[in-house]
């Protein structure tokens, strides 16, 4: 049974690094005008994409310090989610 949670748990996260990899390529496509941003599904997906992200990066915004147009809080949370990851391998390894 731990193993099937952890299982889970991993394909969370691995879900999760997919989504905030492809939020900032969104990101950088929007800044740099490569896409057309009055396109209504456009701004849905960045919507959308806003909304799975924010609530992540928004503590981790409030401790970093701010470095003017560079915002590293989704590199934190893809070190923060690889330790993670790496956590529920060693449990599995143990108790698995």
């Amino acid at each position: 049974m731990l193993l099937v949670i952890l299982s889970t748990l991993n394909f969370i996260i691995n879900i999760m690094w997919f989504i905030i990899i492809v939020s900032a390529i969104f990101s950088w496509l929007y800044a740099f005008n490569v896409i057309n941003t009055r396109n209504q599904f456009v701004n849905q997906v960045g919507g959308a994409l806003y909304r799975l992200t924010e609530p992540l990066y928004r503590p981790i915004r409030r401790f970093m310090p701010n470095l003017g147009g560079i915002d590293l809080s989704p590199l934190v949370v893809l070190v923060i989610l690889f330790f993670l990851q790496q956590v529920i391998a060693y449990i599995a390894r143990t108790y698995g």
